[in-house]
């Protein structure tokens, strides 16, 4: 039976909270593993679904998988299974096994992307590059199946510095032969992360500037340990919250580097944060006032505003004085969660252009990618359910601010990105039930 929380929101959420490992590093670093036949040990690993699938992801291939914990210890000594396409489509971590099994077997099959339903994520950056390294891709209704002779270096220039295809190429390049160029690549932290730990595992890869960045093939990887980054969407997520219900949360472990653009945001709005020897500290700039203050964010690759913290942000838009605007540069469809806002009383137009200081990707494409959030409205409470792991967190906060009892299904999609977030919650204040 699926569960959902019973929130009681309204309160102030005050005291301290620390931000576990971060969800986005979980797949890659985990396929990182399958380069290697030596032991490796991840630590800081976040105890939710994601994590739960990449490792059964990993030990179909042939790891052992053992967890302790937040210590997850894999190791490979053999690909046991270069097929993963049985596997169910539960997210996208199963594109990033294709180099580290092209690498050890030459040969890799699996499933068509899944995720959340946040717009289409094509994988046709991810082909190109494999191609361009010695892969032989066939495309079915259910999978990729991928052959090569072995893979060679080669000058990549991505078209969008896609986070999953630069670390798609990362992985399958580390071992491949000679030289890789790749332009245009993502720089997110979760990309810096999975670089600091191939080079653990004695990888030669430098960054230059410019999103450039350079691969030099080697003949074997070692077993390395490595400490995962905090997640900065849970660390934005409980930032916001703070905000949102006039309270006052410690967010231990927070990294100031991370979530500048945020930062700039939240004081713009109308809230506060002072950096503390254990993380950062967010609160209102004026706790008496009842309102916030407009705001004008776009989205974009790192370090721009993360697409990843709009939905919550919303969520403080609507109780900014006037006028806010959205303008998602990142994803075409990423509103979904609009209509059970306006549902709880927000008042916010979606509409199918650029509003911002400059026209975006999706221009003239009639994707639905500015939303306009006329302010200040209090939010009433509802019934409503999540859509995916970010709109679900938008959704919670949103029940939080709200003065009465709420009831928000699809509990399984804020289950893969935060740990143990009820309880979480109500460390710090919370009125909320999981039945």
């Amino acid at each position: 039976m699926a569960e959902k929380f019973i929130i009681e929101g309204g309160k102030k959420l005050e005291g301290i909270v620390r931000v576990k490992g971060a969800k986005n590093s979980v797949g890659n670093l985990f396929m990182a593993t399958l380069l290697t036949d030596e032991p490796c040990v991840l630590t800081n690993v976040p105890k939710n679904k994601e994590t739960d699938i990449a490792a059964e992801l990993a030990g179909h291939i042939g790891s052992i998988v053992e967890r302790e914990g937040n210590i997850v210890r894999i190791h490979t000594p053999e690909i046991k299974n270069f097929r993963v396409s049985e596997l169910s489509r539960k997210n996208r971590i199963p594109i990033l096994a294709l180099g580290p099994l092209l690498s050890r077997a030459h040969e890799a099959e699996v499933p068509l992307l899944g995720g959340d339903k946040i717009g289409p994520r094509p994988v046709d950056f991810h082909i190109g590059a494999l191609e361009k390294l010695g892969t032989e891709i066939t495309i079915t209704d259910f999978a990729y199946a991928a052959k090569t002779k072995g893979l060679t270096g080669g000058a990549i220039a991505l078209p969008y510095p896609s986070v999953g295809a630069t670390q798609n190429i990362l992985l399958s390049t580390v071992l491949a032969e000679g030289l890789t160029t790749l332009t245009n690549a993502a720089i997110e932290p979760e990309v810096v992360d999975l670089i600091k730990m191939l080079r653990g595992m004695g990888a030669l890869i430098e960054v230059d500037a410019n999103r450039a960045i350079r691969v030099e093939g080697v003949q074997k990887l070692r077993g390395v340990k490595h400490h995962l980054i905090p997640d900065r969407l849970e660390a934005a997520s409980f930032a916001i919250m703070a905000i949102a219900t006039n309270g006052n949360i410690l967010v231990e472990d927070a990294m100031q580097e991370h979530l500048a653009p945020l930062l700039n945001a939240i004081r713009k709005i109308g809230g506060e944060y002072s950096i503390e020897e254990t993380g950062i500290r967010f609160y209102r700039k004026d706790s008496g006032s009842p309102h916030l203050l407009s705001l004008h964010i776009e989205t974009d690759t790192y370090p721009g505003f993360v697409t990843d913290w709009q939905q919550p942000f919303a969520v403080l838009m609507t109780e900014g004085e006037g006028d806010s605007v959205i303008h998602e540069t990142v994803y075409e469809d990423r509103f979904n969660y609009v209509e059970d806002l306006k549902r709880m009383g927000a008042s916010i137009e979606v509409v199918p252009k650029c509003i911002g200081a400059l026209p975006c990707r999706f221009q003239g494409k009639m994707y639905n990618h500015s939303c306009i959030i006329h302010g200040p409205t209090k939010l009433h409470p509802a019934s409503i359910e999540m859509r995916d792991i970010r709109a679900g967190m938008a959704q919670v906060i949103a029940a939080l601010t709200a003065d009465g009892v709420s009831e928000v299904s699809g509990v399984e999609h804020i289950d893969r990105g935060y740990e143990s977030i009820d309880t979480r919650l109500r460390m710090i204040g919370a009125d909320i039930k999981r039945i």
